[in-house]
Formats: C-alpha cells, structure tokens, sequence
C-alpha cells in the first residue's frame, strides 16, 4: 500500500520522504527528504558525520530505516537488503572500486550471473557501444588505473540495468586527465536518463556535471536546488561555521602584516636528496607557503628528508637559524617542526587505541606526562581541544579510532601533530580525502595556525586549496623550483601552466 504523498513522487526516479535513523541515542537521519529524477546528477555534499554514507547504506538497502519511506516512480519499495535494491536498479559505485585483479575486465564485470557466457559477452558488448565506451576486456584489472577500474564498476551496474547509479567522491584518486574521462562518462550516462547521485567534496565540479545540489548538515538537508540557484559562495557558507567570515578577515589582516624583513624560520640553502635537487627557499614567521605541482613533482620527498625520514644528499635546513640538516625525526620534532604525511593512515594512526591516546600520542614531554603516570588532566584538555577546534564527531575521548570515519580519522592525526605546538608545521595534501565541510574546518586550523605565529609549509595538488589559503606559492616541476608567486599572482592559471612548466603568454612576452 503507498502512503500519503506517493502520488507526487510519480514523476521522480527516486524520492526520500522523510527518512529517519538512529544508533542508540546518536539520531544520524533527522527526517531526509531528497528527490532525483531520470538524467539528473544530483551532488550531495556535507561534512563528516552529517549522515551522507547512513542515507546510501539505506537506499542500498545495507541500513532500514526507522521511519519514512521511498518510492521509485511512485511506488513504495521497501528495500531489505542490497539484492534487493540492485533488483530494483540501484547500484553503487565505491570510492575504491573492489575489482580481482587477477580476472580480466570482462570477469569482473560479469561475475555474479548466471547466463551464458556468449550471451552475456554479447550484452556487454552492446553496452559499451551504447555508451561509446572502450575498453580491453581481456586487459587484467591489475594492470587498469583508478579511472579505468571505476569505470569497470559503472559497466557492472549498467550490465545489472542499473537506472540509479551512487559515486562516492569518484574524482578523488584521479589524475586532470582522467577525472575529464569520468565527466564525459557521467554526461554519457546522463543523456541515456540514469539518475546519478554524485557524493564529492570538490565544490568545482559540483558546478561542471551537477543539475542540482544538496547540503547535508547533522542529519538534515539544510539547502537544495538546481544549480544555477547557487554560487559556489553560497554552497560554501551553508558548510561553515556561522562565524567563518570575521574569522576570514582576521585572516585577510593576519596575511597583510607578514614581516618579510625578518629572519626567514625555515630556510633550505640549495637542498637535495631523492626525487629533488638543488631546492632553496625560506618560510617566513606566521607564513603559509604553498607548494604546488603535480604528483610525482618531489614535493614529498622533500618534505619527508626534512623530517629525517629521507637521507639528505646534498645542501642545508635551518630551522630558526639552527643548521638541523640530517637530524633524525625525533631531533627534528625536539627542534619545533612536525609534518602531517598525505597517507596518514600508514604513518601512525592507533586504530585499535582511543581517540584520547592518537590525539596527544606525539606529546612526549612533560607537558602530559608525570614521572610515572599519563597526565590525564593534561590529556584530556588537549584532546577535547582539537575534538572541539575540528569538530570531530565522537561519542567520547575514549571511543576507538577505528571506528570513526576516514575523515574523522584524519583530524585526528592533523591534531596530533599540532598539539607539540611546533614553530613550523608541514601539511601535505592535508584534506586528501575530506568533504568540503570537514575541509573548512581544517582550512580555519590552518589559519588559527598562523594567527599564532606558527608558520606553514603547504604542499597541495589541488590549485584552489593553494590559491585560498597560500600568501606565497612555489611551484616545483620535475624535483626543482620553477616558479615563485607572490600573493597578487596566486591564481589557477599561473599555478596550472608552472605545474606543468608551461610559459604563460605574459612571461613568452617579458
């Protein structure tokens, strides 16, 4: 029997009314509602524990819901379980695809039937021409890039007759290149009337393939409309703190009175070790100097020798205007500066310890330890710091990281490495993998950072973070600076062609 209100979800794909769902006492779901229609990508955004994945683990049937109800073209499913729910079309495409890599293309695709093989060979084939799509079927997985197996995953659910297609942030292990492909895939789809849900934290391509947006905030759509309703400006304050704008022209002010006459606090005299060469910069006090390139550039490995990880092959590091060149991580932690790795979950994280012991872990002096016992006031101060600074969702300090999300996992380990207080901290992609709203919080970190006079070496491949938060950028292409910005010059443009060593009109004409 359908409820009330089924008959104006008839002219949508799928419609979410008023959907609920709660974890004991945590209510995760707060009444959604949420509409898609055939050929509509709609990009669902929103911070870490807003609810996002708890919707797409109900409408894929993994979750029941406490109260309300879907329809799909106006009938009531009850969706039981994933089965059930590819049954009825949907299916999801996982962030990262689980493909055998020792089967072929055509394997990977196909297992699970139980047809023919000419026959089902025969309907792939169809497919993929129906799409204009191609590919190497007999190509092993092992051998496929990220876009590639993604795309393996989509022909899985299009072979299923999927009409509902689910990418959770699809672009996030992409290359320009092949997130342009992925596009291309998504209008190809589009233009044949599958409805898309498309989960991202990248607010530029919510803009480039989106017909229409929503915000998820605390278990609530709190904004939602075509795309053309909305600015990329008004996307962003609905992921915000109320006070994100004074603390933006705290940062303006901040950014202005840089010093650039005083005594650089990390300065690299002509430093070179694995994957870079003959690197000379200098970071100023209260400074965020963004490092730009493209992966593979030696931004990391430069980062990783100043922390001792790395062995130096040449050159200085002098930190406050002590030589630390070659000092082991330890020394180098002791000297005041820290780093923040872009795979945070194989350096370090505790996943079977609490969130109290990951975040002050890196604390190894006396401001928590006694001579013989933890400090546990001290620890506790400074965990439910960075909890309330990152709005990290926890039931408790002393809930398990592990079964936190990645993205709460990663704040975590951001705030380890903050709480030793560190003259210079290097972050490198420091919101890989991060919705847009856990990104704003991190981003007003960053600048509490440097309102304290800490100072920021920040490596990032993507353009919009350099150009939002950098006072200065350096770009590095092939393990050496080519470039230098100043704040005036910070722009996509200039950091696109630099990554790439391409000479801008401007520059061809000097």
């Amino acid at each position: 029997m359908q409820k009330s209100g089924a008959s104006n979800s008839e002219k949508y794909l799928l419609s979410i009314r008023g959907i609920r769902k709660a974890f004991g006492l945590n209510q995760v779901l707060k009444g959604i509602n949420l509409e898609l229609k055939e050929g509509e990508v709609l990009s669902l955004i929103g911070g870490n524990g807003a609810g996002k994945s708890t919707l797409m683990k109900i409408i894929m049937g993994i979750y029941q819901p406490d109260d309300g109800a879907i329809y799909m073209k106006g009938e009531e499913v009850h969706l039981t379980k994933p089965s059930v729910a590819l049954a009825h079309g949907i299916y999801m495409v996982p962030q990262e695809p689980m493909l055998f890599p020792n089967m072929t293309v055509e394997e990977n695709i196909v297992i699970g039937f139980e047809e023919k093989p000419a026959e089902l060979h025969k309907r792939l084939v169809e497919q993929m021409k129906e799409v204009g799509w191609e590919m190497d079927l007999n190509r092993k997985a092992s051998s496929l890039s990220i876009a590639e197996q993604q795309l393996v995953e989509i022909l899985r659910g299009l072979l299923r007759q999927a009409k509902i297609l689910i990418l959770d942030e699809p672009t996030s292990a992409l290359t320009f290149d092949e997130a342009e492909s992925l596009f291309k895939c998504v209008a190809d789809l589009r233009a044949k009337g599958i409805g898309i849900i498309y989960i991202t934290h990248r607010l530029a391509e919510v803009f480039e393939i989106s017909t229409s947006v929503a915000i998820m905030r605390d278990g609530v759509i709190t904004l939602s409309g075509l795309v053309s309703e909305f600015t990329k400006e008004a996307l962003v304050k609905g992921l915000l703190p109320a006070n994100s704008d004074k603390d933006k022209e705290e940062d303006q002010e901040q950014a202005k009175a840089i010093d650039y006459s005083q005594p650089p606090v990390l300065e690299l005299q002509d430093y070179s070790g694995y994957g870079f060469n003959n690197i000379s910069l200098k970071l100023y006090p209260g400074e965020i100097l963004g490092v730009a390139g493209v992966v593979g550039a030696g931004r990391t490995e430069l980062a990783t020798t100043i922390f001792g990880r790395d062995k130096v092959l040449g050159g200085k590091v002098y930190l406050d205007g002590k030589d630390i060149t070659g000092f082991s991580t330890k020394k180098v932690l002791e000297a005041g500066l820290n780093y923040v790795p872009e795979d945070r979950h194989l350096h370090g994280l505790f996943k079977i310890a609490d969130v109290a012991v990951n975040t002050t872990s890196a604390l190894l002096s006396e401001k928590c330890m006694g001579r013989f016992f933890l400090n546990k006031k001290k620890e506790r101060e400074v965990t439910q710091k960075y909890i309330d600074d990152f709005r990290i969702k926890v039931t408790g300090q002393s809930q398990l990281t592990g079964s936190l999300s990645g993205g709460n996992q990663q704040k975590i380990v951001i705030g380890r490495s903050l709480s030793t207080a560190p003259k210079v901290v290097i972050l490198d992609e420091p919101t890989r993998g991060i919705d847009a709203g856990a990104r704003g919080d991190v981003y007003k970190i960053i600048h509490q950072l440097r309102r304290q006079g800490v100072s920021v070496l920040l490596i990032s491949s993507d353009m919009e973070e350099i150009v939002e938060l950098s006072d200065r950028v350096v770009s590095v292409f092939q393990g050496r600076i080519n470039a230098e910005f100043g704040k005036g010059d910070i722009n996509q443009d200039n950091l696109m062609a630099a990554a790439f060593d391409v000479k801008t009109e401007k520059e061809v004409g000097a």
